[in-house]
């Protein structure tokens, strides 16, 4: 299992942007990349640069996806028929770290992964450990009984900083969820702009 020991907003400052929409981001206070260098005057990307810099952005956000687990993904998308780039943002939004943040119950994808990693989750009630766990459509995802009364679920319930979106159905009051649909590119809650097309122009090179 891969883990991210690196600060976790040197995403935000390196990429320039709020990418989870964060109050805490230090993004907010110092709009500009991490280190002596980071005040520099940023020179005009190539396309390369933007098409890497999208699929940075794009892994980031999800947290702590390994790039060969993420090519995996884009192979999987690309593999199937359809638009490469919706079909790669359903499957990432399909996982289950990704469904129990979009649910709220817990309040970041970091804090899903471990979430999920240690046990808490039930899916159609079985326990499955396994962030990158592909969800399908009508699936049901709970909180293990002895898991909802945990700080970290009763305090992302009542964040109000972002909605649930409504492909994933849930009940709150009893921290089930159902994964309704898989959502296209415009139904997605990004706090910035994500361009799957230049992610897939990136692998295609």
């Amino acid at each position: 299992m891969s883990k991210r020991h690196s600060v976790k907003y040197k995403i935000d400052r390196r990429l320039g942007e709020n990418i989870w929409g964060r109050p805490k981001s230090p993004l907010n206070a110092r709009a500009y990349g991490p280190g002596q260098h980071g005040q520099r005057r940023k020179g005009k990307l190539s396309d390369y640069g933007l098409q890497l810099r999208a699929k940075q952005k794009l892994k980031g956000y999800y947290g702590s996806i390994t790039e060969k687990g993420f090519r995996r993904l884009y192979d999987e998308a690309n593999r199937r028929k359809g638009d490469t780039g919706e079909n790669l943002i359903g499957l990432l939004e399909s996982r289950l770290d990704a469904i129990v943040y979009r649910a709220k119950f817990v309040a970041t994808v970091f804090a899903a992964r471990q979430f999920v990693s240690h046990g808490h989750v039930l899916v159609n009630g079985k326990r499955v450990n396994i962030p990158s766990y592909q969800v399908k459509v009508g699936d049901k995802i709970e909180v293990r009984e002895r898991s909802k009364q945990l700080t970290v679920v009763l305090e992302a319930v009542q964040l109000a900083e972002r909605d649930v979106p409504d492909y994933v159905e849930v009940d709150h009051n009893k921290l089930v969820a159902t994964y309704a649909r898989v959502p296209a590119l415009s139904d997605v809650p990004y706090p910035v702009q994500m361009e799957p097309n230049l992610v897939v122009e990136f692998y295609s090179r």
